[in-house]
């Protein structure tokens, strides 16, 4: 049947990759509108200054500059909202300054926007903006993290004290002070989270079109999901959010950076109304370095009680979490609930007591970025289990096996208040032991000692939490050309949600996957839909096309009745067609979709679905490495993961997931650096020749065995991967580094680990 190829539990290839590899993906930047304009930011060159006059006379006439706009022209606009407060652990707000849409008193980070140049060409408003003169007061900054709280240090903002944003807790204190106080051991290790530049494939781009007669504005932006910024936009213009119409086609790469509302939306959208003509923004990759969301930039000190035996009792941390400048819309949530929620890990802690503490620098904002908090959980605790594992003579695996939360105790509630459903943590890890050949690593080590090089091999066992909105919409449509219309309100991004929606529509219905489409980014076609982020596209989404199927079936049934002139309760449905039970007599469900739609009584339904739960992805991660003591450089020889994603509907798609997860956190833990020049703020890691992205020969083969241990809160049995790979990499590979260099005697180093840096170690051990 046409139907086994996009059944369940198949490796079914991509159906959206013909149509990308093709040339036929449409972008934003591929949109062109009649009488297009196209606007350039002007941005600060300063990482603090205070703006005195500019100067605009001159730019403003030359050929083909429409306008000109400053913080001056936008003084009826609101700001860009931080959607996601936290209050300090004392009960009082956290500081919440106003995020201008154009900076008008002062800027406070590289990048920061000044002015917004609109011309006939990109050309014409590039030289007008380069034209601009503005009158910098230049200012001290301050983009250390370590010492941003420091007395004396630069004011990012005035009239926030310290630069502190936030002093959040989570945990009970007194039982966490209590386990210390009567713990065997304690383990202290301080671990730096680096900055991150995004650098997705696609740079951002957004195109608003304004129409007068309706006062509605369509606003072409490559998003996550158009809902959320028409939801945050709406009150900036003061306007009923339905004013909007926001539109997303094809987008390459998100990974968090593209969920959020930035200026150039904001100011597209009031060109487009001031000027009667669409206005186009994109972002050249220079300029996405220091405009587009950053992520990760956290120092936190972690402690880690244990008894006499390697039990773990207690864990206690202390997080300085960079916001930069300004607070983008979800940044305050990431280091506190998101990140804290999966502290415990896979580990029986019996008291948890986190202090997470937000501080701005003058860097550009950070937010969510894969894995969105979790990642930089993981890896403190898995690099405490480690160093604790030496400091107590206990082979790493045995502790782990110690303090691993068992089968039998699911449902697990952790200390910071997090219940997970499922998990069979012992089998995943032992599963890893055994595909890497833990065993054997001895014999390998010597060999590569033989040959003068450090080999050394690493783990992590990651737990991750999915995240997203409580519900999600899908609706079925069958189209007059006798193709099935899958309407959802998630945006791939790049992850082959597509092929995922196919398949279970198709599993469900029945339905030959070749003739279902997947509809997607349209605000105005789709009402409400909670985009992609989190990991929650396949359980979310997955979910409502289910139950939106369901519902077609018993609808279809009724209409069968009528059609085959039999009872209701006499109708049963199977591989597609409405039959009367224990005859030959039926009806295939597009046959009674076409007849229906004659009827005008269409097959046609849309249900939403209450997530009521999170999942918890868990797995075990394992890199060995080699490297050259006289250089520094490492090569990761070996990379093994061994994941429990519940039930996969596509092995195929969830290993891709997994393999590009991985690279981003091999690039976070030994290439990637985002650096600020001390003095001036200036980043000194602004481009691809600075800012050191993975390349196919840095990465290893990634072997991936998916152990499918189901989730019991979603009907799917699934749990969210996207996010995973990027999670359990960086706390595998430095480990593996630590252990190859441990003949050294080097136990602590950070990340990246560089060649510099890793070569710098040695010689000062």
């Amino acid at each position: 049947m046409a139907t086994t190829k996009f059944g369940l539990a198949q490796p079914v290839r991509r159906v959206e990759d013909p149509r990308l590899l093709k040339g036929m993906g449409r972008y934003t930047d591929d949109i062109v509108l009649p009488g297009m304009l196209h606007g350039i930011v002007l941005r600060s060159p300063h990482a603090a200054a205070r703006i005195g006059a500019i100067d605009i006379g001159p730019a403003s006439k030359l050929p083909g500059v429409r306008a000109i706009y400053t913080a001056a022209d936008l003084a009826g606009l609101g700001t860009l909202p931080c959607a996601a407060p936290v209050q300090n652990k004392d009960g009082t707000d956290m500081a919440s300054p106003a995020h201008p849409v154009l900076a008008g008193g002062a800027v406070r980070h590289v990048g920061d926007p000044v002015a917004f140049v609109v011309a006939d060409n990109a050309k014409q408003a590039r030289d007008a903006a380069d034209l601009i003169q503005v009158d910098y007061g230049i200012l001290p900054s301050i983009t250390d993290l370590a010492s941003t709280t420091n007395a004396g240090v630069p004011a990012v903002w005035p009239d926030v004290k310290n630069n502190t944003v936030f002093d959040w807790e989570i945990g009970d204190k007194i039982a966490t002070d209590a386990a210390f106080a009567g713990a065997a051991h304690v383990t202290r290790l301080t671990v730096v989270n680096n900055r991150i530049v995004v650098a997705s494939m696609e740079a951002r781009a957004a195109i608003a079109d304004h129409d007068a007669a309706t006062g509605r504005w369509t606003l072409y932006a490559n998003t996550q999901g158009g809902w959320l910024l028409k939801a945050m936009i709406g009150p900036l213009f003061n306007t009923d959010p339905e004013n909007f119409r926001i539109v997303t086609p094809d987008v390459g790469g998100g990974f968090g950076m593209k969920l959020f509302l930035y200026a150039e939306h904001v100011l597209t959208c009031f060109a487009a109304r001031a000027l009667g003509r669409p206005v186009k923004w994109a972002a050249d990759r220079a300029e996405a370095f220091v405009c587009d969301t950053q992520g990760r930039d956290n120092i936190t000190l972690g402690e880690l009680a244990s008894d006499a035996n390697g039990v773990f009792l207690a864990l206690r941390t202390r997080n300085i979490s960079n916001m930069g400048a300004y607070l983008s819309n979800f940044a305050p949530y990431i280091p506190t609930y998101a990140g804290t929620s999966v502290l415990s890990s896979i580990y029986n802690f019996k008291a948890i007591y986190a202090n997470v503490i937000g501080v701005f620098t003058n860097t550009p904002p950070v937010d969510a970025y894969r894995g969105a908090g979790r990642p930089e959980a993981n890896y403190l605790v898995e690099r405490m289990v480690d160093a604790a594992a030496r400091e107590l003579n206990i082979d790493r695996i045995e502790l782990r096996r110690r303090n691993i939360v068992p089968p039998s105790a699911m449902p697990h509630a952790t200390p910071v208040g997090t219940t997970y459903d499922s998990g069979e943590f012992r089998m995943v890890l032992d599963a890893a032991v055994k595909k890497m050949d833990y065993d054997g690593f001895a014999a390998r080590r010597s060999a590569a000692a033989s040959r003068g090089k450090r080999r050394g091999l690493g783990l992590a066992y990651y737990l991750e939490a999915t995240g997203g909105d409580p519900t999600e919409r899908a609706e079925i449509r069958f189209a007059e050309d006798g193709f099935v219309d899958v309407y959802v309100g998630t945006q791939s991004t790049g992850q082959g949600h597509e092929t995922a929606y196919v398949q279970l529509t198709a599993s469900r219905l029945g339905i030959d996957g070749e003739k279902i489409r997947i509809r997607q980014g349209d605000t105005d076609t789709i009402p409400v839909g909670g985009g992609t982020g989190g990991a929650r596209s396949l359980y979310s989404e997955g979910q409502a096309i289910v139950k939106t199927a369901d519902s077609v079936i018993e609808k279809g049934k009724q209409a069968a009745s009528e059609v085959l002139e039999a009872a209701i309760a006499d109708i049963a449905f199977s591989d597609g067609t409405f039959s009367i039970a224990g005859t030959d007599r039926g009806i295939d469900i597009l046959s009674l979709a076409a007849i229906q739609r004659q009827k005008s009584a269409p097959l046609d339904t849309a249900e939403v679905a209450a997530i009521d739960h999170h999942t918890f992805p868990n797995g075990c991660h394992m890199a060995e490495v080699e490297i050259d003591p006289e250089t520094g450089v490492t090569n990761v020889v070996r990379y093994i993961v061994c994941d429990d994603f519940g039930t996969a509907i596509n092995p195929l798609i969830v290993r891709g997931q997994v393999a590009g997860g991985v690279a981003q956190g091999m690039g976070q833990a030994i290439l990637e650096h985002t650096v600020f020049d001390p003095d001036s703020g200036q980043l000194l890691s602004g481009s691809f020749m600075d800012y050191a992205l993975p390349r196919a020969d840095d990465l290893p083969d990634i072997e991936v065995d998916l152990l499918e241990i189901p989730c019991v809160t979603n009907s799917l049995g699934v749990k969210g991967a996207g996010e995973a790979g990027a999670v359990g990499s960086p706390p595998a590979l430095i480990n593996a580094i630590i252990d190859a260099l441990s003949e050294d005697g080097v136990t602590e180093i950070d990340m990246p680990a560089t060649p510099e840096r890793v070569w710098r170690a040695i010689a000062a051990a």
